[in-house]
């Protein structure tokens, strides 16, 4: 049967599984918005505020579910709002699909009104980009898309398509889902060196990151744990893969890790790392990290190895794969002079922040109320700053895709389109996002996005009425001198939300938060909740950066 381009782009889409898209039309993308209208049955479309926004939901759709992500911008100017959403997508390995329309192909070139060439601007920050030229490709172009986003080393893809191939006619021909290639097969040598390492070390450690999660291996990685009796800690993209609970988890690593977890890495004679990078937030220095261990290597992107960090062993596998053909490999064994000094740095070392007597709103006692009266099924969708850390250190999440933040890019503004798309994406699930008033200003008008869908998004706004962590940065390394982090807002956050059509409330206690967490539980709608923190709050620990373990500071 024949159909239009529009009209094939939107069987495909079904076809690959895609039951959301987010995105905003325009002019090059009127007849895909018109497919979309004649499909709404099929698929649900999200209309945003911004194509940010439509960028970073898609981004947290995706990281809420493990699907691919969509969506969806006009030429020009909507195209490159993309960018920024795609850029944090492609940092943090996030598998997502960003459709862009374009001029005709008669006026590619002619610097025609609103084009741009976007395929070309997001090269470096895509795993592949498509500029679909003729329609008979559009069918197949979108597949290998879907394809490539999830295949081996996550990541988004970019299709382009000029608005006469929409128009233009062709034969649709169904096909089935396509699959991400992943064929690892860890070979026999391989597995046997490890395991043999694993064997001799004394104080062996496993640093995992977020290829463990992307690849759902948290239960095999505990097996492997507990059999070879290692102890583990994670990054902040591996938040929820092994229960907190669990005695081996020493937590969170890097720059604002656990201390403990830090000096176990320092004292260790074997490091395994697997999925992780060994980035500038975890490896501080990378001339004295782990200083004493033999480091093997595990990723699933051979371009990862040896890249911050020189190792001594390397396997190319994603991580699932490792540990479960690892594991018959592995001698049950016992480090208990190894786990007791850790136990020994665990009491002795680890920052535990001190409650305010008379019951002001401090940094953790906000995030450890909102985890418990959020449940332990709640997922928290964070911006980037100071709260994006105390998020980190104090909900507790135990299950994966129940912590989506922007790792690698850092980008301030993602939190709330991520709880958006992590909100259609679980509707059952309570979606809590922790931002901060320097981040919550960045994109606040997709509140408004939520407010239209009657998305029940719970924002919690540390306000410290300044920009934390750069602050932070300036009260301990530059003298206090704070260059342009007072911004001097006066912005009403309650009256903000009930302008744009949420609920609103203003804490300065414990009792006053758990009043409008109760309130904010029972509604169907999206609430923001302005909580008064000190501007001279910090996160802490902190390496500094550059620094070791010899360089933390802990009050």
């Amino acid at each position: 049967m024949k159909k239009n381009g529009s009209e094939i782009l939107v069987d495909v889409l079904v076809e690959q599984g895609v039951d959301t898209i987010f995105g905003y039309p325009g002019g090059s993308v009127l007849n895909i918005y018109d497919a979309l209208y004649k499909n709404s049955d099929r698929i649900r479309h999200i209309l945003t505020a911004h194509e940010q926004g439509a960028s970073h939901a898609a981004d947290g759709y995706a990281r809420a579910t493990g699907k691919t992500g969509v969506c969806l911008a006009t030429s020009g100017p909507g195209a490159t709002n993309l960018v920024t959403g795609i850029a944090t997508a492609y940092m943090d390995s996030i598998p997502m699909v960003a459709i862009t329309g374009n001029v005709g192909t008669s006026l590619i070139g002619r610097d025609s009104f609103q084009e741009v060439y976007i395929a070309g601007i997001t090269m470096p920050i895509t795993k592949h980009n498509f500029v679909v030229r003729h329609v008979e490709e559009l069918a197949d172009v979108i597949r290998d898309a879907f394809r490539i986003a999830n295949s081996d080393r996550p990541g988004p893809v970019l299709v382009d398509i000029p608005k006469d191939v929409t128009a233009a006619m062709y034969e649709y021909v169904p096909r089935g889902r396509v699959e991400g290639e992943e064929k690892y097969d860890v070979a026999e040598e391989q597995l046997q060196a490890v395991a043999e390492m694993i064997a001799k070390a004394e104080r062996p450690v496993i640093y995992y990151g977020g290829g463990v999660q992307t690849s759902d291996a948290g239960e095999a990685l505990l097996a492997l744990m507990k059999k070879a009796d290692i102890p583990a800690t994670h990054t902040m993209m591996a938040i929820g893969c092994v229960r907190g609970e669990e005695q081996l988890n020493l937590g969170l690593i890097g720059m604002h890790g656990k201390v403990s977890a830090s000096w176990a890495i320092d004292r260790s004679d074997l490091l395994i790392s697997v999925g992780a990078r060994f980035s500038d937030r975890v490896a501080t220095n990378t001339s004295r990290f782990a200083p004493q261990a033999k480091i093997i290597h595990v990723d699933i992107d051979a371009a990862e190895i040896n890249k911050n960090i020189g190792v001594d062993y390397a396997v190319v596998s994603d991580a699932r794969t490792f540990f479960e053909k690892l594991l018959p490999y592995i001698k049950p064994s016992k480090h208990d002079a190894w786990r007791a000094q850790i136990a020994e740095w665990q009491s002795k070392l680890d920052y535990t922040p001190k409650n305010d007597p008379e019951g002001h709103l401090q940094p953790h006692t906000i995030i450890e109320l909102v985890a418990e009266m959020a449940g332990d099924d709640a997922v928290f969708a964070t911006d980037v700053g100071q709260h994006q850390l105390w998020a980190a250190q104090y909900c507790h999440r135990n299950g994966i895709h129940q912590f989506i933040t922007s790792g690698g890019l850092g980008t301030m503004g993602f939190g709330y389109g991520a709880a958006m798309g992590a909100q259609v994406a679980q509707p059952e699930k309570t979606i809590i996002h922790i931002t901060g008033d320097g981040s919550f200003h960045m994109n606040l008008n997709e509140l408004v996005t939520s407010v239209s869908y009657d998305l029940p998004v719970i924002t919690v706004l540390m306000n410290n009425s300044v920009l934390g962590m750069v602050r932070q940065w300036q009260t301990m390394f530059y003298e206090k001198r704070y260059s342009a982090t007072d911004p001097h807002r006066k912005t009403d956050y309650v009256k903000l939300a009930e302008a744009f059509g949420a609920r609103g409330f203003r804490c300065t206690t414990l009792d006053e938060l758990r009043a409008a967490m109760q309130d904010a539980l029972k509604r169907t709608g999206p609430v923001v909740i302005d909580c008064v923190i000190g501007c001279d709050e910090r996160v802490l620990p902190m390496i500094p950066a550059g620094g070791t373990v010899d360089d933390i500071v802990s009050g």
